[in-house]
């Protein structure tokens, strides 16, 4: 084999075992394998283990710093790091934006449908006068393999009446409805709650941990369409406000 041989076989495998280590962590991440705040081995440990240059390992370990991944601290090693999304007050976001922008897969999972007459509750969150035909939907979306919110919606089928034959299984309510109805004003209030059993439940963490309520209200012109209340746990969700002074 000649110089030059050797040299691309040493950069594939180079490549090959960079790909592994990233590989390897990443998967350790996103299932929960190494939780937040886990250290990760040492970049001496890493080396010894695959066998590879300090280099190599240096590499991945500065790409996952980049994708937001771990946490690295001079002298004490790197962590895992609890990803955080921020989402702007004001704005009608897809949830599927926001865990993609944190480099994870999105996945919707739905957990109830049921058709009814309103309930007392449902026309108090839509604002309605009488009682007519709802929608309730509660579903979970994903960030990797993790519970990133809990959805809990009310649609009001006397303003979009398609939606009773709506399943809801394969897209979540949310950009569903806002590809078929033109919202003309909504309503955001934003809270704080401890999570009882049922939250803590689908959202895998204890029950009485702290979560951010985020609740949202559209109408389409006089009529009201829905009502959604978005459940985050609490370290996991930044909420931004950009504005301007107000013009006298």
């Amino acid at each position: 084999m000649s110089l030059a041989e050797t040299d691309e076989s040493e950069a594939g495998e180079s490549i090959s075992l960079h790909q592994r280590i990233l590989s390897d962590i990443q998967d350790k991440i996103l299932s929960g394998a190494w939780p937040p705040g886990y250290r990760i081995p040492f970049e001496h440990e890493l080396t010894a283990q695959y066998n590879c240059s300090r280099m190599t390992v240096n590499k991945a370990l500065s790409q996952l710093a980049k994708a937001g991944l771990i946490e690295r601290r001079r002298r004490s090693g790197s962590f895992v790091r609890q990803p955080q999304s921020q989402a702007a007050v004001l704005e009608l976001h897809d949830i599927r934006i926001e865990v993609e922008a944190l480099g994870l897969p999105y996945r919707y999972e739905r957990l109830e449908r049921l058709k009814r007459r309103s309930n007392a509750e449902d026309r108090a969150l839509l604002g309605l006068s009488a009682p007519g035909s709802v929608l309730w939907l509660e579903g979970l979306h994903f960030a990797g393999k993790k519970p990133f919110a809990l959805e809990q919606r009310v649609i009001n089928l006397s303003a979009v009446a398609e939606a009773a034959d709506e399943e809801f299984s394969e897209i979540a309510p949310g950009p569903w409805l806002i590809g078929r109805v033109p919202w003309s004003e909504a309503e955001h209030r934003i809270r704080a709650m401890a999570a009882d059993d049922h939250v803590a439940g689908a959202l895998d963490i204890d029950a009485g941990a702290p979560c951010l309520v985020v609740e949202r209200r559209t109408w389409s012109a006089e009529h009201p369409v829905t009502h959604v209340r978005f459940i985050y746990p609490a370290e996991s969700h930044t909420l931004v406000a950009r504005f301007t002074p107000s013009q006298g």
